[in-house]
């Protein structure tokens, strides 16, 4: 079985989010399966220099998009023992950055193209494209309408996964003709509410439409977390499932981790106090082992819950805690944290921006880390705190509902609230609080966190057998 992972990010060359993550690790994880599975992504300016070192160039060929004639280069290296292709057109991605241009509709619509162009020219026939978010969501409609009748096409299927449905890839109508080159009976398609979305041509004409988590799957059939696309998506729900991401456990690992002062493991946690004072030295606060650290590594966005953590800010800081934040996103949010910080400076430390190295440092040093989302998708952080001991404080949606379990009942890993509610996750906190008071019920439960397996073997295994289902049907 061979799989072709289409993806506009992974790691290590270019990320931006989880999906990075995700292309990086699970193509790696399918071929530990005794799969075959190779990634295609966009030959981005922003790769470094010591990586672009690495590639071959291929072959190049010229995409037709609507009335243009383009250029795409074909760029492979083997990384980690997954074969890469790297799609080269300078003017649509030698640019800083990936994404927020005027002309991403275009830049994206040429990218699914050419995936497909592609298999022309090389010596790899996938038995099924396995998409990623509104980037690649075109590549079953292009797929479907202009390559099903050749041979080399007619038995390739096709599985899209929504990673987060609020990014669509949504245009106007315009677009059919003057970018994508579809022909007019093929407007439906991708038609939505008299727009153009991506997104909605991905779900109609792939195979198999996956999200990152089972919780995730039902809440988008929901009006209140589609945005818009559940009519589609109830309509569709017969190819509609749900397959928990899981982390790279070898680049997550606090025993080797280069960014952490002391490492550390589920066998020897107690190491892990040395990497809270130099935590909370680096943040500017107090070094006191008795007061709880609670870790923030976020987007500081209303959609991260951040509008909870602004109502009660003041409320939660009465308590025997600290904060330690890292992020940015909305002026609202930014300002909030560093007033917070010149009003308590015993009490939060706040860094702006985000920086790998102090993430893993407040994973590894935080006692709790607070994930307060509106919705989640998915969720990685949660999975890398526990696996640095760090015990999740989390809003039970998405993958943060099928990751963590509450520590009230059997098997639980963390403290989990309901109802998008800031006393409600207040509430939460200070339960969190009343189980740190009790030294030994929080070693265990920190040393039974670290041992919870969010790698990618099982998540895998998952996919692998969806592939095979596909394949079979």
């Amino acid at each position: 079985m061979k799989i072709l992972y289409a993806a506009s990010e992974a790691y290590p060359f270019a990320a931006s989010g989880g999906l990075a993550d995700v292309a990086g690790s699970l193509p790696r994880a399918i071929r530990g399966k005794m799969q075959a599975c190779r990634v295609v992504m966009p030959l981005y300016n922003d790769i470094k220099p010591e990586l672009r070192a690495q590639m071959k160039y291929v072959t190049n060929f010229t995409v037709f998009l609507s009335w243009r004639a383009l250029y795409c280069g074909v760029f492979e290296v083997n990384y980690n023992g997954v074969v890469y292709y790297f799609l080269d057109n300078e003017y649509y991605f030698k640019r800083p950055g990936l994404y927020g241009y005027y002309d991403d509709g275009e830049r994206f619509a040429f990218f699914s193209k050419a995936v497909l162009e592609m298999l022309h020219y090389i010596d790899y026939t996938p038995d099924i494209i396995h998409c990623n978010d509104w980037q690649t969501a075109l590549v079953p409609v292009y797929l479907n309408v202009f390559y099903r009748g050749e041979k080399k096409f007619r038995d390739i299927k096709t599985v899209l996964t929504i990673h987060n449905i609020q990014y669509q890839g949504k245009y106007g109508i315009e677009m059919v003709q003057d970018v994508l080159g579809l022909p007019q009976s093929a407007t439906p398609i991708v038609e939505y509410d008299g727009d153009v979305n991506y997104m909605k041509g991905g779900i109609d004409q792939c195979n198999m439409i996956t999200t990152v988590s089972k919780t995730y799957a039902e809440e988008i059939l929901d009006p209140w977390f589609s945005h818009g696309l559940d009519r589609i998506l109830r309509a569709r729900q017969f190819k509609l499932t749900g397959i928990l991401n899981g982390i790279d456990v070898d680049e997550y690992n606090p025993k080797s981790d280069p960014n952490i002062t002391v490492p550390f493991s589920a066998e020897d946690p107690a190491l892990k106090a040395e990497n809270k004072r130099v935590l909370q030295e680096e943040m500017g606060l107090p070094q006191k082992k008795d007061v709880m650290v609670l870790g923030i590594v976020s987007r500081l966005v209303d959609h991260k819950g951040m509008d909870l953590v602004k109502y009660i800010g003041e409320e939660m800081l009465r308590e025997p805690i600290q904060l330690a934040v890292l992020g940015s996103g909305e002026y609202l949010y930014e300002s909030f944290f560093e007033e917070m910080q010149r009003k308590y400076p015993d009490k939060v430390g706040f860094t702006k921006g985000f920086i790998p190295p102090l993430a893993r440092r407040i994973y590894a040093g935080a006692d709790t880390l607070l994930m307060p989302s509106k919705s989640e998708p998915c969720g990685l952080a949660q999975m890398v705190a526990l696996r640095y001991g760090t015990i999740p404080i989390v809003r039970a949606t998405g993958g943060l509902k099928d990751s963590i379990q509450d520590l009230g009942g059997e098997g639980g890993n963390g403290f989990t609230f309901q109802s998008y509610n800031a006393h409600d996750m207040l509430g939460a906190v200070k339960r969190a609080l009343h189980l740190y008071g009790d030294e030994k019920a929080w070693q265990k439960a920190v040393a039974n966190g670290m041992k919870c397996d969010f790698s990618w073997k099982r998540s895998a295994g998952e996919y692998v057998a969806m592939y095979r289902k596909i394949l079979e049907g």
